[in-house]
């Protein structure tokens, strides 16, 4: 990296009943080559985790025991109002870093005022040659589809190039502090799923480029907290997806958007956990629904939190 002053970088990560992965995570921090840094660990009222070992193992650390879960998006934002830095990097506690990952991310924000916010290459940890991620194809409004760039591809150099990215990797996602005084904090309304995509979204309505940076190179444990078809991940991914469409998508693509989601998507694979006998699924389906149901005119779903 070029320049001399290495500008201060917090590092935001939320623990949920995870204080061993987050002690590994923290590890890999500590051999960076970045020399300038505050860790901010905010615990999300684990409830059947001890929290306190991650300060007993890293007492430079700053660690905030939260006395109830806000979720993932929560969780942050409680992270970066304690945060001194002039960018905030959020960085999920189930993934290892690369020795010089953090210097491509601060060197593609400094060099670039316009860019708002940056994610590094993402590769599985247990399988370290296979991407990840290496940047998003935009999301359909329609059908709320889209794909990760590069997923499942055996890292061949292919993906060795900084490109502009509709929107972000919650996993490791840069944004200086300056943008989030602008634009604001995550919405709280999403707890888990989404929160970054709307973040990004936000970050692009006020002007500002969203880039993937290709040698900043993170490893990710893919879904540690929350099981593969766990009914938690159901309702959460269902709800959202739809408080996205409201937040975000207008016009004849939300109408044509709403319709395809609530009359063939949802219902569709909400039947299919029926006929397999799969009743808590099938039932998370129906509470994501519900809960739009009851807040068809509420205005908390257009709220955004500020410093």
């Amino acid at each position: 990296m070029a320049q001399k002053n290495y500008p201060l970088v917090s590092i935001v990560s939320v623990n949920y009943n995870g204080s061993e992965d987050t002690c590994e995570f923290i590890e890999s921090l500590t051999k960076i080559s970045y020399p300038n840094i505050e860790i901010i660990i905010i615990d999300n009222a684990s409830p059947s985790d001890n929290p306190k070992i991650i300060k007993q193992r890293f007492p430079s650390i700053i660690l905030y025991e939260s006395i109830i879960n806000y979720g993932f998006a929560g969780g942050n934002n409680q992270g970066i109002m304690r945060a001194r830095g002039e960018y905030v990097l959020l960085l999920n506690n189930d993934t290892i870093v690369d020795k010089g990952f953090l210097e491509p991310l601060v060197d593609k924000l400094e060099r670039d005022k316009t860019i708002g916010a940056v994610s590094s290459k993402l590769r599985y940890y247990y399988d370290r040659n296979l991407i990840q991620y290496a940047g998003y194809t935009p999301i359909n409004h329609r059908t709320m589809r889209n794909f990760a760039i590069g997923h499942k591809e055996k890292d061949k150099g292919q993906h060795d190039r900084d490109h502009e990215t509709p929107y972000a990797h919650g996993a490791s996602m840069m944004v200086p502090m300056r943008v989030i005084k602008e634009v604001g904090l995550m919405s709280y309304i999403f707890f888990l799923y989404y929160e970054e995509a709307d973040w990004s979204y936000r970050i692009k309505r006020a002007g500002y480029k969203i880039f993937y940076v290709h040698n900043s190179l993170v490893y990710h444990k893919e879904s540690i907290s929350v099981g593969k078809l766990s009914p938690m991940k159901i309702y959460y991914l269902n709800r959202n997806r739809i408080v996205f469409m409201r937040r975000n998508v207008f016009g004849i693509d939300f109408l044509i958007g709403i319709l395809y989601q609530l009359m063939v998507a949802i219902p569709r694979n909400a039947l299919k956990f029926l006929i397999k006998g799969k009743f808590s699924l099938f039932y998370a389906y129906v509470r994501a629904i519900g809960w739009h149901l009851k807040r068809s005119i509420s205005s908390e779903i257009h709220d955004n939190p500020y410093l």
